[in-house]
């Protein structure tokens, strides 16, 4: 950017018939305007972020709703098929699916007890139904239901 300056000459005793003209410049180094996007695409872009984030976070939240309801219910405080919840039939000796060998002196209720021993008739019921019978022969393999 120019301007123009009338300068006067200030000489001694001598008149000017006419004042000269000088080319006035502006200094635009020491101004520095800012560069870059406007305010308006900032905010825009750190909006369009700000949603990104809040879609990411609920997809997140999403999968992991999704990954706990198809966890096992066992997990959950399930039941086992004796009727024993799983946590305490993982401690006890008899839990599901184990081959049991009867001993000499083992009926049906001591194995049932063995099996659930907060319940042991919930358990007889289903050994009873498993087994298609009530008694029980020493050195017969049992499968735990």
């Amino acid at each position: 950017m120019s301007a123009v300056e009338v300068f006067v000459p200030q000489e001694l005793g001598e008149e000017s018939p006419r004042p000269k003209l000088r080319l006035v410049t502006l200094d635009t180094s020491a101004t520095r305007w800012p560069v870059g996007d406007t305010l308006a695409l900032r905010r825009a872009s750190r909006a369009r972020m700000l949603q990104r984030r809040r879609r990411t976070l609920v997809l997140f939240a999403g999968v992991c709703a999704v990954v706990v309801l198809a966890w096992p219910g066992a997990a959950f405080g399930g039941a086992t098929g004796a009727g024993l919840p799983t946590d305490l039939a993982s401690s006890s000796t008899l839990g599901s699916g184990i081959e049991y060998v009867v001993q000499p002196g083992d009926t049906v209720a001591s194995i049932a007890t063995l099996m659930n021993p907060l319940n042991p008739h919930a358990a007889r019921l289903v050994l009873v139904r498993a087994l298609h019978s009530s008694v029980v022969v020493t050195g017969e393999h049992i499968l735990i239901p």
